[in-house]
């Protein structure tokens, strides 16, 4: 429970830095702007890791996906790095600490259904793949793909898969205090005639607090316009390239994490693995499935994706699986013709003389939108130390997509119980 601040109509909180938006955007920026000396605080109005970054499937990829019609392209060099730098924060070693952000595979596989075209394989051969892509030998391939039906071609990436709830938590922990629930039911934006953007809360005990800042920036994602528009700005415009993913819950003993090639450049079929809280295994699909899957209803979606997962993998049995879809947009920064950005992008807002907006394109490239956006940021003035968590309600972590879809029948705690029932008094002093 937040604490009260001294009786007055106003109470005025200043911050060199306003977060709005807590998803892995906002949290990166804010641990490096805390190590850089700033004071802030993030604002969140769902759950921390809502929207696009519990809805990714984890993936810090270092571009080959991008390659696939045989040559390098801007958005594959663009984050050819991301990897090393990713793996280097995850043992602590890096500008962030992940050390406590859970590796679900430090690698991804990227496999065909048969012989992959001649340029293709020659480029991934080649010497500008060295490092970033290995042929797998048949001894080494996982267990999904050991069977005997399949005769493709497989390749494992340097890419690595987290676990984004613990990476929305290590993010948080690390600014324990700053992350804040905001509830637009009782708040707003506010822009004064010299153009400074403001932040008003009505606190039921604190009454009302703004919040000053030298510099707001926005990382809400799809949020981004609807908080230009509380302000009545709409620069930078905003893209959205709408997805519909898939969530199958299945009894296959094993995880795994791939992309599936298919005749276009991007992925046929993109699987992540996660768990459920009670260790219930998902089996995420994306790529030009879930980009195909925008377009169609659920039930459509989910016989399309029965029908490529039979195709794909006929020898994995999904009789008793249980099946969902996932509706999420791509927030981006608006480019010509809609088409996919290769960069990390923040900018000033026009009209607006301390306010930020950012996106970061994908979550490889949240490191990169925070080093970009320190660029862009006044100097911190040496205010005052302040712990917003005293004086507003702190922002949980959001619940993941699959736990939305696939809720327990009962609750864990009820679970927890009925497995470890608590002795009577008889019982424990017999």
């Amino acid at each position: 429970m937040s604490n009260s601040l001294p009786d007055s109509a106003i109470h005025t909180l200043q911050l060199d830095l306003a977060i709005i938006g807590g998803g892995v955007a906002g949290l990166w920026l804010a641990n490096r702007a805390k190590s850089a000396g700033y004071e802030l605080a993030l604002f969140e109005s769902h759950g921390l890791g809502s929207g696009q970054t519990l809805a990714s499937q984890g993936m810090i990829h270092g571009g080959m996906k991008y390659t696939l019609a045989g040559a390098l392209t801007g958005a594959s060099e663009a984050i050819a790095d991301m990897p090393r730098y990713w793996r280097d924060c995850l043992c602590g070693e890096g500008e962030v600490n992940l050390r406590h952000t859970r590796i679900l595979s430090d690698h991804f596989f990227m496999w065909s259904t048969q012989s992959l075209g001649s340029k293709l394989t020659g480029f991934l051969a080649s010497k500008l793949t060295r490092g970033r892509v290995d042929t797998v030998s048949d001894d080494r391939r996982p267990p999904l793909l050991r069977h005997k039906e399949f005769n493709g071609s497989l390749y494992r990436l340097e890419d690595l898969v987290i676990d984004t709830p613990s990476l929305v938590a290590n993010l948080a922990n690390n600014v324990a205090g700053r992350c804040v629930a905001l509830d637009w039911n009782n708040a707003h934006l506010e822009r004064t005639a010299a153009g400074d953007v403001q932040l008003h809360i009505n606190h039921p005990q604190n009454g009302t607090i703004r919040i000053q800042a030298n510099c707001f920036v926005f990382c809400a994602g799809q949020g981004n316009a609807e908080l230009l528009r509380k302000l009545n700005l709409d620069s930078p415009a905003m893209q959205l390239r709408p997805l519909q993913q898939v969530m199958v819950k299945h009894t296959q003993p094993f995880d795994f994490y791939g992309h599936c090639l298919g005749a276009e450049t991007t992925p046929r079929l993109t699987i992540s693995s996660h768990r459920l809280p009670l260790g219930e295994r998902i089996w995420y699909l994306g790529g030009s499935l879930a980009e195909r899957g925008a377009s169609l209803d659920a039930d459509d979606l989910i016989a399309l994706a029965k029908q490529e997962l039979a195709e794909l993998l006929p020898w994995v049995d999904l009789t008793h699986a249980e099946w969902a879809t996932l509706p999420i947009n791509r927030a981006e920064p608006r480019q010509p013709g809609l088409t996919r950005p290769d960069k990390a992008f923040v900018a000033p807002a026009k009209g607006a003389t301390n306010l930020l907006v950012a996106w970061p394109t994908k979550l490889t490239l949240a490191p990169n939108l925070a080093s970009e956006t320190l660029t862009q940021l006044p100097a911190p003035l040496g205010l005052p130390k302040v712990n917003p968590g005293e004086w507003l309600p702190l922002a949980p972590i959001a619940k993941t997509p699959w736990e939305l879809a696939f809720p327990p029948a009962i609750s864990t705690e009820e679970r927890l119980a009925l497995m470890f029932p608590e002795a009577d008094d008889d019982e424990e002093f017999a």
